[in-house]
């Protein structure tokens, strides 16, 4: 049987309370959340929702469905938690969920990987030097990785993703950009069935550089690493310019469009469906789809949260996985 893990994420934020609302959608027996069953029992009777836990001694264990079921292997918090406070003590066991949907996803005990939001700024202060859950999944995978989001209206991927924006330019490189190039093609062909990615580069600079008047970047590296692309078969275009690149025109002709930098696209495509947008990392040799929202630590215990991009996330991951 085809497995999708859950991971909640930080334990301090909502996402407990997703996995709890999550059991009311009737999960198959397929999915299998990784977390301490301690903090789906007490997310559970703060929400006033009846829940039943199916806890695997090992993931190959027999898995259960059926209504409030929930399939989880455990792993433990390192310190009690407390909702809505942030606590460095349990990063760890935040990296060991991460480790460990990855790890069975790696060696073929599940097909996919489902992530819940992560607080990186309690990570670090734990001394995880660790940007995102692409770039940390990219390390495990010992692979180059490209974040994208998608929701039915539209894909978008970048180029670079958390770094401040005046480094930027520093990774807008002929080999780099290539790079990503070359994931995103390759990957729509293999995980999405796309059999020629039309892809839509934008620019760095404003207005794409204005042939070189508002920065050089896009007229000396975008445009002819696009045009080296094209001659290799890739049906890439640009750079255009970004305030224009996402008109329903060149959606309609592209199944992408690749930006240069975080806020370049996730403004967009979070405002078209915020709800029904999710994180799907391209290039990695497993599965992984992820909510596009945060930790939502002031929304904790409320059950006023919206577990829709959730949803979406894993129906993505079924659907990729063919679970």
């Amino acid at each position: 049987m085809k497995k999708i893990l859950v991971t909640l994420g930080e334990p301090a934020g909502i996402g407990p309370d997703l996995g709890v609302l999550l059991s009311k959608h009737n999960l198959n027996k397929n999915i299998v959340i990784i977390a301490d069953p301690l903090l789906l029992t007490e997310s559970a009777k703060k929400l006033k929702k009846k829940i039943i836990l199916n806890i695997l001694d090992d993931i190959n264990s027999p898995t259960k469905s059926g209504s409030n079921v929930i399939n989880v292997f455990p792993i433990k918090l390192n310190s009690k938690n407390n909702p809505g406070v942030l606590n460095p003590k349990n990063a760890e066991y935040v990296i060991n969920t991460i480790k460990a949907a990855a790890s069975f996803c790696i060696n073929g005990n599940a097909s996919a990987m489902v992530t819940g939001p992560i607080s990186k700024s309690v990570l670090n202060k734990a001394g995880f030097k660790i940007s995102g859950h692409t770039e940390f999944l990219a390390s495990l995978c010992n692979s180059k990785s490209v974040m994208m989001l998608m929701n039915s209206q539209m894909k978008i991927a970048l180029h670079t993703t958390h770094i401040p924006l005046h480094d930027v330019k520093k990774f807008i490189t002929k080999p780099l950009l290539s790079k990503t190039i070359t994931i995103v093609n390759d990957d729509l062909k293999k995980k999405f069935k796309i059999n020629k990615p039309r892809i839509l580069v934008t620019g760095l600079n404003p207005h794409a550089g204005e042939d070189g008047l508002l920065g050089l970047h896009d007229e000396k590296i975008i445009k002819p690493t696009v045009k080296k692309m094209r001659e290799k078969g890739i049906l890439v275009s640009g750079p255009v310019a970004a305030d224009t690149a996402f008109l329903k025109k060149n959606l309609d002709a592209y199944d992408i469009v690749l930006t240069m930098y975080h806020d370049q696209g996730l403004p967009v495509i979070k405002f078209s469906d915020f709800k029904k947008t999710v994180n799907f990392t391209l290039g990695l040799p497993i599965i992984r789809v992820s909510v596009d929202h945060g930790t939502g630590i002031d929304l904790v215990g409320t059950g006023k949260i919206d577990i829709s991009s959730f949803v979406e996330s894993i129906k993505i991951a079924k659907k990729i996985a063919n679970a």
